[in-house]
């Protein structure tokens, strides 16, 4: 059995799938320190904002964003709208002493800059990948590519952590196609608050445990 590595970026095979969420559910189940590198609009509640805010452990940090971009699109045009230059050389890794949770913007293949994607930011940082999926209609393409397009670059697949339910066979379907391993679900709820949390964190916790060294 393997360990879970130190340094471990939440992507999502699309925007609105849940990486926020999930990132501080796996802040919490691991005492992880957590950091999102370019946040695109809702400065006044960041994504940082909201995992620290669902967060109970007093052991995880929470580092600052390299970039703050006031318009909620992709952050190559948001970046170009407001006169910012994305620089990679930018992005550093916060000195975490503990394991480190990375959030990306969207999907795999959004542009941080017109010649520089989310993909190729995971790859600069040597970070191992935990993918969350939306279980809908729909997703089994969105998460069959993403898988294709980390494994072309050679980066380490940890496995898929799905939002909701099962949607017909998706999961099983996509594990067929693909034999990453899956994490885990997160209950679908209307109150997400930190109770909500600490129970999905018990729970991926136990998933994780039976596929790595924690």
């Amino acid at each position: 059995m393997r360990q879970l590595p130190k340094r471990i970026f939440v992507a999502g095979t699309s925007t609105g799938v849940g990486k926020t969420v999930v990132s501080a559910i796996l802040a919490e189940a691991l005492h992880a320190d957590y950091w999102k590198p370019v946040q695109c609009g809702n400065l006044e509640e960041t994504d940082t904002h909201v995992v620290q805010s669902l967060v109970s452990n007093h052991v995880s940090k929470f580092y600052e964003e390299s970039y703050l971009l006031k318009t909620a699109s992709s952050p190559h045009y948001a970046a170009e709208l407001e006169n910012v230059e994305i620089s990679p050389d930018r992005l550093h890794v916060p000195s975490s002493e503990i394991r480190l949770l990375i959030e990306g913007a969207g999907g795999l293949l959004v542009p941080l800059t017109r010649d520089y994607l989310v993909i190729d930011l995971i790859k600069h940082l040597k970070a191992s990948v935990i993918l969350v999926s939306k279980n809908y209609l729909g997703g089994i393409n969105h998460t069959l590519l993403s898988i294709e397009a980390l494994k072309q670059r050679g980066i380490d697949v940890l496995g898929v952590v799905f939002n909701g339910q099962n949607y017909f066979d998706n999961e099983e379907i996509i594990q067929h196609f693909t034999h990453t391993t899956l994490l885990g679900e997160i209950d679908e709820t209307e109150s997400l608050n930190k109770e909500f949390v600490k129970t999905q964190a018990q729970k991926l916790k136990l998933s994780l445990s039976q596929h790595f060294e924690l």
